[in-house]
């Protein structure tokens, strides 16, 4: 399944590119692979964000339209 990834989901992906570039540079085995598992870390934040992001807006949607349909029953 696809789905788009929110703002807040595009935030954490960039904080894992920087990560990943910072790794690539480091001379430092060590540390390098614990800021790539830290990018990974953010990538999982991203996805799990963005899916947070859409469930919310489903439900928004679903209230609305629950709330629409009621007014339209009551001749609102």
């Amino acid at each position: 399944m696809t789905f788009q990834i929110s703002p807040r989901g595009m935030e954490y992906l960039k904080t894992a590119q920087s990560l990943l570039h910072v790794a690539q540079t480091m001379t430092d085995r060590a540390v390098a692979g614990r800021l790539k598992a830290l990018a990974d870390d953010y990538e999982r934040r991203a996805e799990k964000a963005s899916r947070v992001d859409a469930a919310k807006a489903i439900a928004r949607s679903a209230a609305r339209a629950e709330e629409c349909e009621s007014d339209y029953d009551l001749g609102l």
